[in-house]
């Protein structure tokens, strides 16, 4: 018995267990079994939350703080190809040993408590990162954010990157509502950091009624440059300039770099970070999925947008980057998403639609995507059982002048990465 088949096997539990109970929302579970788990770690504790950017604003604070010296714990959700994507250590995806061992930690004073996929596994890269002499943690929030497992525990410094339309079952019909949840994760007489420029004013309340410091975007902290540099200003910490455009690809980008800068002038007592390391960590930052071009022709560019304002900004990133005859798109959804709104967001961007179907039991196979893109405006060219499928017949009918965008939901940039690196290694 292989490490790796151990692992499968306990996330097979995992989601076996959780389909098998219906359960609310609420930290009542995870605060129970968290308070009878030995661990305990002295570590500066960073929340992300947010509907999108949340993942491009951890992999900032990760890489800068990591450049200045500093060991690092950071937590991420959903992952591509690996669960153990979603537990980095020094920058590494953590080990199935340890992983294993966390599960089981978690496991051993359960007891009759009954806790989801993701409360385990949010306990379990607690119980990780307790392990490990860790300067600094870095929790990205799933599903909203004051339910949320990760607010169980107390933070630092808190960051709201924005808030839009998503899963609004669960988070309520509106901005407003769902603002509301988004900042529950902020802390009394602690930083809260938001980078939505227009903040739905339950988010300001909230900040407010439990007594947070606040950091508005374009308030109290903010952004400029020009082609080569940008430069980041605080009214609290005055202004750093010369800075280097981050390696992740996007027009968000300096908005996640910003927040992310606030955060950590508002801990730099205790994480002192260096100017240089700010610079460094802006050039080295990585994350796979978002406008992650990978080299060759056609371009192919992978991107998990999953609701309207990620399209959005995705489509700003294919305007911005001029030069190609024709865009065509490899698109895979959720049931539970608004494809409508996505489709209208990106329409004039593309040219050519592949609709792929994906698995399980929120997915939209390709027939029912492509009636919903259909009632959009939008007239898929093909539709195709799975992605690779659809990424094999776009990359067909593709000219070394085309470019091919790959988008709709995690699990289709990870279909489409399983898809290239099989090619790839055939090739070789």
């Amino acid at each position: 018995m292989t490490q790796t088949s151990a692992l499968d096997r306990w996330l097979e539990k995992l989601e076996a267990r959780a389909a098998s109970h219906v359960i609310a929302l609420g930290l009542e579970r995870v605060r129970a079994v968290l308070d009878r788990l030995p661990v305990a770690t002295g570590a500066v504790l960073i929340t992300v939350a947010g509907t999108n950017g949340k993942g491009s604003t951890c992999a900032l604070l990760e890489a800068m703080l990591r450049a200045g010296g500093y060991r690092v714990g950071c937590y991420t959700s959903p992952h591509l190809l690996r669960y153990n994507e979603r537990v980095r250590l020094d920058g590494q995806p953590i080990g199935d040993e340890a992983l294993l061992s966390a599960f089981e930690a978690v496991e051993a004073v359960r007891g009759d408590v009954p806790l989801t996929y993701f409360e385990h596994g949010t306990l379990a890269a607690w119980v990780a990162f307790c392990r490990e002499p860790l300067d600094a943690i870095i929790l990205e929030v799933g599903l909203g954010g004051r339910l949320d497992a990760t607010n169980v525990f107390d933070a630092d410094a808190a960051i709201l990157t924005g808030v839009a339309l998503d899963h609004q079952a669960w988070l309520g019909p509106d901005r407003e509502a769902i603002g509301r949840e988004k900042a529950g994760i902020f802390r009394s007489g602690r930083p809260a950091i938001v980078a939505d420029p227009v903040p739905p004013r339950s988010v300001l309340e909230t900040a407010a009624a439990l007594g947070a410091e606040l950091y508005r975007l374009g308030v109290d902290f903010g952004y400029d440059g020009d082609r080569q540099q940008w430069r980041w200003w605080s009214r609290t910490a005055g202004n750093r300039g010369g800075l280097p455009y981050p390696a992740l690809r996007g027009v968000n980008q300096l908005m996640n770099a910003s927040a992310a800068l606030m955060a950590l002038t508002c801990l730099r007592d205790r994480l002192p970070l260096a100017m240089q390391a700010v610079r460094e960590g802006l050039m080295t930052v990585e994350l796979p999925g978002r406008f992650q071009v990978l080299p060759g022709r056609p371009s192919v560019i992978l991107d998990v947008a999953h609701n309207p304002q990620a399209a959005a900004v995705l489509a700003e990133n294919l305007a911005a980057m001029p030069g190609y005859r024709r865009t065509l798109a490899v698109v895979g959804m959720l049931a539970d998403k608004d494809v409508e709104g996505v489709a209208r967001a990106l329409v004039r961007r593309i040219d050519v639609w592949f609709a792929a179907g994906l698995q399980g039991s929120r997915a939209l196979t390709a027939g029912a995507l492509a009636a919903r893109l259909e009632s959009a405006g939008v007239v898929p060219g093909e539709t195709f059982a799975s992605v690779p499928e659809a990424l094999a017949a776009a990359r067909a009918q593709a000219k070394d002048d085309d470019r091919i965008v790959v988008f709709g939901s995690f699990l289709t940039v990870a279909e489409a990465l399983r898809a290239l690196h099989v090619q790839d290694t055939e090739a070789r």
